[in-house]
Parts: structure tokens; sequence; C-alpha cells
């Protein structure tokens, strides 16, 4: 049975030391997230995970949600683990105080995510589609919407979900058939079939409060004529109480490939009561919301999956004898090495311990420009850190999920022949990960989002919040020798991304076809840019503290030898990267459809 243990030191080195939280106490929120708060957030956090949430992995994997007329019921435990994750306060970790929340910075609820995941990704995805529902009513709901829907969303009585997938359309939101229709008393009764609902239904929760993409009839074509409902499972009283139940159904449940714990459904809507949120047509801005949310989100899970595969694949190779060291024997009391001296598993390990960190690094600096993005006070900051994030969402989604899967698999190629078994819990591993790639929005969709939208929008303005503080670090730190192993190898990774960046460019403007054909290799050019400075930031941190002297001196060295393993065997792909994607669009787009 696979086991996981919470990073908690990385992320305390992480919140405290490179990204330096403290410095951040004029922001809204950051005044209480002292030091010590978020160590035991941190803490409690992790035995939640650990000892509650985990153990249930495994269960849910083997037993799967059961629907019976209409009704969800999930696995074994999973009702008493959501039970005490709510009376523990978990879901309002970051949400506003006026709703019942804590008011924590957002760069916490990431650190939460991740653990959540590694724990467990399918029960994660209950409080997680919640989260993504609660944030759409907040920043776009009328007042009297927050107040009927937030406080039960925030202690987890009602659960959340966005509704957007149907039967013939998915990325194509424009061709969507589910229709609205406006009553009298500003009401609408909303009627069609959503498809791939993630914990549509289920009994964990009092009510769900589903988030509903629906055309109004006589409203524009295509997506311009997207609006947005809140639909209710069961009408809510005046009063708060629950009354009678509304015109929506789950269907059925899919049998999926992993993710077996959550149940993911066909929601049938007939002429269920609906209310509009914001303006009529105007649907996408609020779901782009929750679906930007639920990208990095997502982005976390691949890193989150990456980890607890890592941590097993770790214990495994310090206890699995087989064979001896090429360079002579290294446990001669036993009949064989253990396989982690041989360079192929260390390679593996390695490759897998440098993305972990690495990836917890820019997840935690894009939950940190969030936080900034919306409560600084300075205007400038805050548009400079929305800028950032709209830039930097696609790569997180996309690279961490990417990477994520690869890092499964690694983990499960580490374990020989007992990988492939379903004891030991890496083939769970691999199947739950690969959903990270598709969902909210495949990655082949983030990546032509990174080149079409966000690199020419605003005149290029969001790519220079990435690209000027990774140019002046380099420049500050050119001439530090004790930097050179790390500087050098980001400095020429970055020179490479510059000039993918202006082959997009200039080739996308002439055909269209240049730029989504260099649109993949793009964006993994960035992602492991984006990590090659995070890396290179994190080992300047570490030899400071070297230097001022430290009685964790093992932690920091450790530090700089990963990074220094991702600069030497992970960066450099950017060189092959960049010759593929300017090899142009010519013989991809050369061959008729029949010849496939």
């Amino acid at each position: 049975m696979p086991t996981y243990q919470a990073p908690v030191k990385d992320m305390r080195f992480l919140l405290h030391e490179f990204l330096q939280m403290d410095r951040y106490a004029n922001v809204p929120g950051f005044e209480e997230a002292t030091p010590d708060l978020v160590d035991a957030v941190l803490e409690e956090g992790a035995k939640l995970m650990e000892e509650v949430i985990a153990p249930l992995n495994q269960v849910g994997d083997a037993e799967g949600c059961t629907w019976n007329d209409g009704e969800v019921t999930t696995p074994t435990g999973f009702k008493d683990a959501y039970k005490a994750y709510c009376e523990a306060g978990w879901g309002g970790l970051t949400a506003d105080p006026e709703y019942g929340g804590q008011g924590l910075p957002h760069v916490i609820g990431f650190a939460m995510s991740e653990m959540m995941t590694s724990a467990n990704l399918a029960f994660g995805m209950y409080p997680g589609l919640t989260h993504g529902a609660y944030e759409a009513i907040y920043r776009h709901g009328s007042e009297e919407q927050k107040q009927t829907y937030l406080p039960k969303m925030v202690t987890g009585e009602w659960t959340g979900t966005m509704n957007l997938t149907e039967p013939h359309c998915g990325t194509d939101l424009g061709l969507m058939r589910t229709k609205a229709v406006p009553q009298d008393d500003g009401t609408y009764r909303v009627t069609g079939t959503k498809i791939f609902i993630s914990a549509g239904e289920h009994d964990m929760s009092d009510n769900i409060i589903h988030l509903v993409l629906a055309k109004i009839p006589g409203g524009p074509d295509g997506i311009k004529g997207v609006s947005l409902f809140i639909v209710p499972k069961f009408m809510v009283n005046d009063d708060g109480s629950l009354g009678e139940r509304n015109g929506v159904a789950c269907g059925s449940i899919e049998h999926k490939m992993g993710i077996h714990g959550n149940s993911t459904c066909v929601m049938n809507y007939e002429d269920a009561v609906g209310y509009l949120v914001g303006d009529e047509h105007k649907g996408m801005r609020a779901m782009f919301t929750m679906m930007n949310a639920a990208r990095l989100g997502v982005g976390i899970q691949g890193l989150g999956i990456s980890e607890v595969s890592y941590q097993n694949a770790v214990a495994y190779a310090k206890d699995r004898l087989q064979g001896r060291s090429i360079t002579g024997t290294k446990a001669p009391d036993k009949p064989a090495d253990p396989i982690i001296v041989h360079p192929d598993v260390r390679r593996m390990l390695l490759t897998m311990k440098a993305f972990n960190e690495g990836a917890r690094a820019l997840a935690l600096w894009t939950g940190l420009t969030i936080d900034l993005a919306e409560k600084h006070p300075d205007d400038e900051v805050r548009k400079e850190s929305e800028d950032l994030v709209a830039l930097i969402t696609p790569v997180v989604k996309a690279y961490l999920t990417d990477a994520g899967y690869e890092n499964a698999t690694t983990g499960q190629q580490c374990y020989g022949g007992h990988g492939y078994i379903k004891e030991w819990g890496m083939e769970q591993f691999v199947r739950d990960a690969r959903i990270a790639q598709i969902y909210e929005g495949a990655n082949g969709i983030q990546a032509l989002d990174l080149v079409g939208r966000k690199i020419p929008a605003n005149m290029g303005r969001s790519l220079r919040r990435f690209f000027h503080p990774v140019d002046a670090f380099l420049q500050d730190n050119l001439g530090n020798a004790e930097m050179k192993d790390y500087v050098m190898p980001l400095a020429k990774a970055f020179a490479r991304l510059q000039q993918a960046t202006a082959h997009i460019g200039e080739k996308g403007l002439s055909n269209p076809d240049e730029a989504g054909a260099a649109s993949s290799e793009y964006l993994r050019m960035f992602g492991l840019v984006a990590l090659g400075y995070m890396w290179a930031r994190i080992a300047q941190v570490a030899q400071e503290r070297l230097a001022e002297g430290t009685d964790d001196k093992a932690f920091y060295e450790t530090k700089l030898v990963t990074g220094k393993f991702f600069m030497e065997r992970l960066l450099p792909d950017t060189g092959a990267l960049l010759s593929k994607l300017t090899a142009g669009s010519a013989t991809m787009m050369a061959l008729d459809a029949d010849a496939f």
C-alpha cells in the first residue's frame, strides 16, 4: 500500500525563505499569516491528509462511486472524511471572512491543494470544485446571491460544480444547446444536458450549487450568447432552509480510467429554476473565473501526483535489493545492493525530485502573485500581477500536468514489474494523473491559448511581466562565480525562449498554422525556463544560508545538487524544443486527411 508524507519542510522553506511572505504584511490577509500560524496550518493540514484522507485513496479507487435511480453514493469513508474536513474549517481557509472564511492568502491554499492531491486526488475534487464555484459567485454574483449561497459553501455544507461540456461540444462552447428561458419573476427555466460534471451528484453535502452555462433564446450566436446561471439541487427558501427539489437530476455516472472516487456525472436539466449570474450573454467572463482557478488547481494536481509517486519510488528504491553496483558492492552484508545505487534509477528519482521542488516553487509563486493581484494596495502592482497570472496559468496547467503524468509513470518504472501490480498503488497514480492533461481545457488548448492570446495580449505586456524579472535576475548574477552553474544554463535556455517567441511572432502573423504547430513545444519550453528561473533563485537562497551558517547544512546542499541536476539534465531540453518548433508547419500540414 502506498504511503504519503506531506513535504511540510520544503513548503516552509519556500514560503518563508524563498517567497519571504513576511514582506507582504501590508497586503490584506497577510497580516494574520505569521510564520507561526502558517507553520501550524501546514502541520495540521498534513496530519489530516496523511492520517484521514490518504488511507482512503485506494478504497476510493477500488469501490468507485455507485449510481442508483439518480442518487450517487461515494466510497466507504469519504462521507466521514469530508465531515472531518469541513468541521476543521479547511473549506474556508482562503475564503472571505464576511462569509465565514478565514481570509488567509491563496498561496497557503495552494500548498494545501498539493497535499490534498497527493493524498487523494479524487476526494480533493469535491471541495476543489466548490472553491471554484465560490469564486465565480464571489466575483460576479449579486449581493443577494452571495449571502444566500456563499456561507454554506464556505462551511462545506453545500458543494458546488461547474457545468460547461455537452455531449456534442467541449472546448467550442459556442455550440452549446442548453437553454435558459426568462420568467416573469426574474428567474430562468434551464433545460439541457451536461456531461463530465465532476462532483455533480453525491451524498456528502446537503445541497449542490450548480453553475451552468446556457443560452437565452434570441441572444447572439456562438460564444457571445452564453450566460451563466446558479441552479441549486434543492431550492433555497427565504430563511435559508432547503425547499423542494429543483429540476436537475444525475442521469448516470461515467466509468473512467482513474479518479474513481469522484463522481463524474451526466446532468439533466428539465425546466430547472436558474438565477442569472452577472449580465445576460456575459457568462464566459464569470465562467473564466472558475476555469482559471480550476486550471491552476489542475496544474497542482500534476505536481501532487508526481510528489506522491516520487515518495513511494524512493522508498522502494532504498528497500528493493537487485544486482550489484557497477562500481563495486555497496551493501556487502546483503545478497544484493538496493536499486538506488544504480545510475539509471537515480536518474529517474532525481528527474522527479528536481521537477517536484521546482514546480512547487512555481505553484506557490503563482499563488502569491494571485494574492498581490487581488489585494495589493498599489494599483500598478495589482495590474502587473494580473498580467503575470494570466500569462502563467496555461503554463502551470499544461506543463505541470504533462510532467506530472510522465513522473507518475517514471515512479512506476522504478518498481519494475511490481509497479504494474495494483496492490502497490503506483498504477493508480498513473491512471489518476492522466485526466489532468485533459480536463479544464486539454493541454493542446492551453498551448494555443499561450501563443494565440497570452503572448500578443496588450502588445506583449503580459509576456514582459515574466521576461523582465528573469532578465533582471540574470543581469544581477552573471558576474557571480558561485552562481554560474545555475545562471549560465538559465541564460542559454532563456535566450532560446526569446528566439522561439520571436519566431512565433514573425511566422504566426503570416500563417497562423506556424504558431499552432509550434505551440506545444513552446509551452513546454516556457515551463522549463520558468522552473529554471525558480531553481536559480532557490540556489541563490541556499548559498546565502550556507554562507551565513545553518544547523541544517544538508538541506541546503541537497537543494544545490538537485538544482544543478535540473540545469544539466532537464533544462537543455529547450534546445531540442527550439529545433522542433522552428521546423515550421509545412510537413505537419502537408498530408490530406485521407492519408492518415
